[in-house]
């Protein structure tokens, strides 16, 4: 079993920054890669980013690509999603995820979920 809790989210100006965070306990992180998720109401859960467990590789959704970067410091058992130039339509909850396989963009790859963070970005 992997707990996972998010952090760091918040509300921000269209064009702002925020780092969110992904704190794990229980099982090592470093067996695991790390996915990021966000849903907006009445949607369904997107993919947004994954690194695999060693940081080696990573995966981007076209949504986001160039404005988020995805990384974790496997030493303090923590994910980080950087997002930068953040748009009005990038509001959602975000939450992080591990996985068994690799930083795969499929909800169903990921058996441990977080509760979410919530990112609201004004225009």
């Amino acid at each position: 079993q992997v707990q996972l809790v998010e952090s760091g989210g918040g509300l921000v100006q269209a064009g702002g920054s925020l780092k969110l965070s992904c704190a794990a306990s229980g099982r090592p992180f470093s067996l695991y890669t790390m996915g990021w998720f966000r849903q907006a109401p009445g949607k369904e859960r997107e993919f947004v980013a994954a690194i695999s467990w060693r940081g080696i590789s990573t995966n981007y959704a076209d949504s986001v690509k160039g404005r988020v970067t995805v990384s974790r410091d496997n030493a303090k058992n923590t994910g980080y999603l950087q997002m930068d130039a953040l748009k009005p339509e990038d509001t959602a909850v975000y939450l992080c995820a591990a996985a068994a396989g690799g930083p795969s963009p499929s909800v169903e790859a990921y058996g441990f979920w977080g509760q979410g963070t919530q990112v609201t970005v004004s225009s």
